[in-house]
């Protein structure tokens, strides 16, 4: 559990963006498994899924960076 702390204090977007990501994937697994795609539609919709989740990160990133300046 100390371990998981510490991650989370040094690598905060990180963290963040694999948590994100993970509970996407879920999101997305639970929503088309029954739709029938074959394996590279699924690896497609995983890598955007997840390319999803970086970039929200990434922007709200932005604004965390910009309070620690103006503080």
């Amino acid at each position: 559990m100390t371990t998981l702390k510490r991650l989370w204090e040094q690598h905060p977007q990180l963290s963040s963006f694999a948590i994100l990501a993970l509970g996407m994937l879920l999101i997305l697994y639970f929503s088309a498994r029954h739709v029938g795609f074959d394996l590279i539609q699924w690896l497609v919709l995983a890598a955007a899924t997840i390319a999803l989740a970086a970039l929200s990160i990434w922007i709200i990133g932005w604004e965390t960076d910009d309070d620690l300046e103006q503080k």
